[in-house]
């Protein structure tokens, strides 16, 4: 069934720079992404098409809905992997999260339980759509004494930043790194997330670029993306994602 994907060369594509996709949902059947293996391979082998050949993928941690373990991340990884080698798809996965902050991220971030990006300190975490804790500086504060470096998954989705963009300044300064979803881009989120992300990529105040990927429709409407003539005006920019595994 998946005879199409073996030694599939990787193409010369707008993401091809980027290298590594540091944020999306590819372990099946754990989170609101990948629901069976073949979604999994299939996925992977578009990013691969478009340039990618790194991935670290990020399976939601938020205790009331997708109540993952590090543990348990890293055996859908192994299952993943094994797999993606029986089919000879040529792309390296590792593992980490996106952890939604609340009152069990700190204690996983108190018992030092949490899986970061590559080979750096970096931990991708999440907020709600409804507002940032009230104690969320605090969080970032806590990472860094605990030897963690915060990147906030797309923060062009939070209206109540967008809506007061000092707010984004007053996190980087605190160390947070911001990472911008392919999709925010492609107006998918709505037109103040897509100009907000325009607006952090002019400011400069981007460290990393996620696909965030869930299915194919996402996949599908990144490759658009990739051949846009608003893509072309940020493909040069220096997203830091190759040196997670420097």
């Amino acid at each position: 069934m998946f005879s199409f994907l073996k030694n599939k060369k990787t193409i010369e594509s707008p993401f091809s720079m980027i290298g590594v996709d540091m944020h999306s949902h590819l372990i099946p059947g754990i989170d609101d992404g990948a629901q069976d293996l073949e979604d999994s391979v299939n996925m992977i082998s578009k990013l691969r098409e478009l340039g990618f050949t790194r991935i670290i993928t990020t399976p939601h941690t938020y205790k009331e809905y997708y109540p993952n373990t590090s543990e348990g991340i890293l055996e859908g990884l192994k299952l993943l992997k094994s797999r993606l080698q029986e089919l000879e798809v040529d792309m390296e996965v590792e593992a980490a999260s996106e952890y939604f902050v609340d009152e069990h991220f700190a204690e996983l971030l108190e018992n030092r339980d949490l899986l970061t990006l590559g080979k750096t300190n970096y931990v991708l975490i999440e907020i709600s759509f409804f507002g940032a804790p009230p104690n969320f500086e605090d969080y970032i504060f806590q990472m860094g004494l605990a030897g963690y470096q915060p990147v906030l998954a797309h923060p062009e989705r939070y209206s109540f930043y967008a809506n007061n963009f000092r707010k984004y300044q007053r996190l980087v300064d605190l160390g947070c790194a911001l990472q911008i979803n392919a999709l925010s881009l492609t107006g998918r989120y709505g037109s103040l997330a897509m100009k907000t992300a325009e607006k952090l990529l002019k400011n400069e105040m981007v460290t990393f670029f996620g696909t965030d990927c869930h299915n194919m429709g996402h996949a599908n409407q990144i490759y658009q993306l990739g051949q846009s003539s608003r893509w072309k005006k940020y493909k040069d920019y220096p997203f830091q994602n190759k040196m997670l595994f420097k």
